[in-house]
């Protein structure tokens, strides 16, 4: 089982979309590990292998998972709100709404699946099913689609170099991190 959390070569915080975006994949990657964890569960048991990839599953989706959301919420949605044109607001309103919709039923579902993995990883029980780890990744699918397909394009096309220096400087901070700027 594949329990390595830390991601990849990913961008600097001085392209704080093109983090967000390399965010989407290793959240799948965590929702993947999940589905892998129920089915090793279902079929070995609830051994030290399964126990080990629960707590970092754990450890991801309680920083980095919880950061993210704080990322859009805090200054992503925000710094479209008011960069967008007046014709595309309406929409760009309904949008932030959904997502942050979204944020809620999400938060709710790895409250949920947080208890399941920590019976797992504090008492060893089978408590990760493969329904349940196969709902929660496809809630997150489904997030991820709507952002990658209208969210982070109308980032792209709308957001002047100045907001995403400052995204990026604040994105760093709630990482603890001292942002490496290129420019």
């Amino acid at each position: 089982m594949n329990t390595t959390i830390l991601p990849g070569p990913s961008a600097d915080f001085d392209h704080p979309i093109d983090i967000l975006d390399g965010c989407h994949e290793r959240i799948k990657r965590q929702c993947a590990t999940i589905q892998r964890i129920a089915e090793h569960v279902a079929s070995r048991g609830a051994d030290e292998e399964a126990r080990t990839a629960a707590r970092a599953v754990m450890r991801y989706f309680d920083t980095a998972g919880a950061n993210h959301h704080r990322d859009e919420e805090e200054d992503l949605f925000p710094a479209l709100l008011h960069a967008v044109p007046d014709r595309e607001l309406p929409a760009t309103r309904a949008l932030v709404y959904r997502l942050k919709a979204d944020h809620v039923r999400l938060d709710a579902a790895w409250g949920e699946m947080r208890k399941r993995l920590a019976r797992l990883a504090d008492a060893g029980e089978a408590a990760v099913d493969t329904d349940a780890a196969r709902a929660f990744g496809a809630a997150y699918d489904r997030h991820i689609a709507l952002e990658e397909a209208e969210m982070l394009p109308l980032a792209r096309r709308v957001l002047e170099t100045r907001v995403l220096y400052r995204m990026g400087e604040r994105m760093a901070e709630r990482r603890g991190v001292t942002p490496s700027s290129g420019r």
